[in-house]
């Protein structure tokens, strides 16, 4: 066999080397590349382009611009649907109508054209632990503009931020309290995530291990567990959550306790 291979001309495993590494390479890029399909719900719908659809949504395709969603937007005849369109399904029957429920694509219903895209967070939302958005209850409109700048609701111009959106509806979070928890300023997507998890609550990670990756300093993990506040911290980590057994359970904040006590 060592001797047949002697016999193939060099030729032939140099344009063999390079065919494989061009295989390589086209597979590479097929993976990492994100194919957007255009919803097709509407049946009989043709696209339009998205200088129709400013027509009429004229302060939504205003801000459009400078959002991450722009990035979508391609120019020219050959681009429609790329655009308003590819997540709004194709315009037609839409602009024949004047407007209407049922004639166009509307993520504010389902979720299912941000899913289009987004695969990952159709599966974080399939997780035990998640916002209830694949049961029909909410939607991602709710947290998220498409329109404007990183399409987080409420950036730009209202200087609103993270938690502030958050904080909409879990409103007991919000405070203010007389002793914040320093977490808040990071935003709640850094303990939490939003999207879908395996812990409760939506955690990023579970029990002491959460509090831990800012934590470090805590008596129980850098010396010895000496006796603080009157409390032997020694093997407070090892039954659980920081959070329970009478420790720190104002997680988001304190009004009567600097270590979030209630």
């Amino acid at each position: 066999m060592i001797k047949k291979l002697r016999n193939w001309p060099r030729n032939t495993f140099i344009f063999g080397g390079i065919a494989a590494w061009a295989v390589l390479l086209i597979s590479c890029t097929m993976v990492d590349r994100t194919v957007v399909a255009p919803p097709a719900k509407i049946p009989g719908a043709t696209f339009v382009g998205s200088k129709e659809c400013a027509q009429c949504h004229e302060e939504t395709v205003k801000g459009f611009d400078h959002a991450t969603h722009a990035k979508l937007m391609v120019q020219g005849e050959n681009a429609k649907g790329l655009g308003c369109e590819s997540c709004h399904g194709p315009g037609s029957k839409h602009v024949q109508a004047g407007g209407g429920a049922g004639t166009i694509v509307n993520p504010g219903k389902s979720p299912e054209a941000c899913f289009q895209c987004h695969l990952d967070k159709r599966g974080e939302f399939s997780l035990p632990h998640s916002h209830p958005v694949m049961n029909g209850k909410m939607t991602c409109t709710e947290c998220h503009d498409p329109h404007k700048g990183n399409a987080i609701a409420g950036a730009g111009a209202s200087l609103k931020n993270e938690t502030e959106t958050c904080t909409e509806c879990h409103t007991a979070q919000k405070g203010p309290f007389v002793f914040p928890h320093n977490a808040l300023r990071e935003g709640c997507t850094a303990c939490h995530n939003p999207h879908g998890s395996v812990n409760q609550k939506m955690l990023i990670q579970r029990d002491a291990n959460l509090c831990l990756k800012c934590h470090l300093e805590h008596p129980a993990v850098e010396g010895d567990g000496k006796i603080m506040i009157g409390e032997d911290h020694r093997t407070r980590l090892q039954n659980g959550t920081c959070w329970v057994a009478g420790c720190h359970e104002a997680v988001h904040g304190s009004h009567v306790n600097r270590s979030l006590r209630y």
